[in-house]
C-alpha cells in the first residue's frame, strides 16, 4: 500500500464513522431548519483552520441563506504566517478570555437562533466561550469537534472545560489524535491531517438535510447554483435573490444592537 492509498483508506474510514452519527446530523438539521424557517440564523464560528467548515456552509455553490458565517480576521488570516498578521498571533489570540464575548456584542441574538461551533480540539479559549455565551442566550449549541483529539488534549480554560461542556448536540469528524494520520518511514512526525475531510463531509449532510426539511415545509431554499447548471440568467437570478435574503436576515441581527 502507498501512502496515497493509506491516505484514502483512512478518509474511508472517517466516513464509516460519520455514517454512524447520522442521528446527530440529523437532530442538528431539524434544529437549524426551525431557526431558519423563523427568519433567524444559525450562527457558524470557527478559529484557525476550522474557519474553512464556516465557508463550506455559507457561501458557495450548492449552499443558501440562513447561516451567520462569523470568519473573525484576526483568527483566520493564514497567509502571512509570519511577520504582521502572523500566526502567532493568531494562535495567540484564540486564547484570550473575553474576546468571543467582544465578538458577540455585534449582534442582537434570540433564543429562536441556533449556534454551530468548529473547533477540532475543542480546547481553546475563543470557541469554547463562543459557545457558553450562546448557551447563556439560551442558544441550542452544534459542536463538531475530533473527539479522539480532544479526548487527549488540554483544555486552555483554568476550569479545564472544553467546547464538548457547552453543546446540545456534538459530532466528530472522525479524525484521529493529532490530526495528521500518515506515518512516514524516516519521518518523526505524522503529515496530512484528516479533520477538514470529516468536518465538510458532516457540514454538506446537514446542508443536504437542511435542504429537505425547509423543501418538505414548503420553503425550498435559494441555492447558489453553477451557470453550467441552470444557464447565465438563473444563476445571476440565484445570487442575487440568495444574497438578498441573506442582507434580509443579517439586518435583524443589527438593528437592535444596544438597546
Amino acid at each position: 500500500m502507498t501512502v496515497i492509498d493509506d491516505y484514502l483508506q483512512k478518509c474511508e474510514n472517517i466516513i464509516h464513522k460519520i455514517k454512524s452519527q447520522k442521528n446527530e446530523i440529523e437532530q442538528a438539521a431539524a434544529l437549524f431548519a426551525g431557526t431558519i424557517l423563523v427568519g433567524r440564523m444559525v450562527h457558524i464560528f470557527g478559529s484557525g483552520h476550522s474557519r474553512i467548515m464556516v465557508e463550506e456552509m455559507w457561501p458557495r455553490y450548492g449552499s443558501f441563506p440562513g447561516f451567520n458565517p462569523i470568519v473573525e480576521l484576526s483568527l483566520t488570516y493564514h497567509n502571512n504566517v509570519v511577520g504582521a498578521n502572523g500566526q502567532r498571533q493568531a494562535m495567540y489570540l484564540e486564547n484570550v478570555p473575553g474576546f468571543a464575548e467582544m465578538i458577540l456584542r455585534n449582534f442582537n441574538l434570540s433564543e429562536k437562533d441556533a449556534a454551530f461551533i468548529i473547533s477540532s480540539s475543542g480546547c481553546n479559549i475563543v470557541p469554547i466561550e463562543m459557545a457558553e455565551l450562546f448557551q447563556k442566550k439560551k442558544i441550542k449549541v452544534v459542536a463538531l469537534i475530533t473527539k479522539e483529539h480532544s479526548a487527549k488534549s488540554v483544555s486552555k480554560r483554568s476550569d479545564g472545560k472544553k467546547l464538548s461542556d457547552f453543546a446540545d448536540i456534538i459530532l466528530d469528524s472522525g479524525a484521529p489524535v493529532g490530526d495528521s494520520m500518515i506515518h512516514i518511514d524516516g519521518l518523526e512526525t505524522p503529515v496530512s491531517p484528516g479533520s477538514s475531510v470529516g468536518g465538510i463531509i458532516i457540514v454538506n449532510s446537514i446542508k443536504a438535510e437542511l435542504a429537505g426539511l425547509l423543501t418538505a415545509a414548503g420553503h425550498p431554499p435559494k441555492v447558489l447554483t453553477a451557470a453550467a447548471i441552470v444557464g447565465n440568467d438563473r444563476a445571476r437570478q440565484l445570487f442575487e435573490s440568495a444574497y438578498d435574503e441573506h442582507s434580509h436576515r443579517i439586518a435583524e441581527l443589527y438593528k437592535d444592537v444596544g438597546k
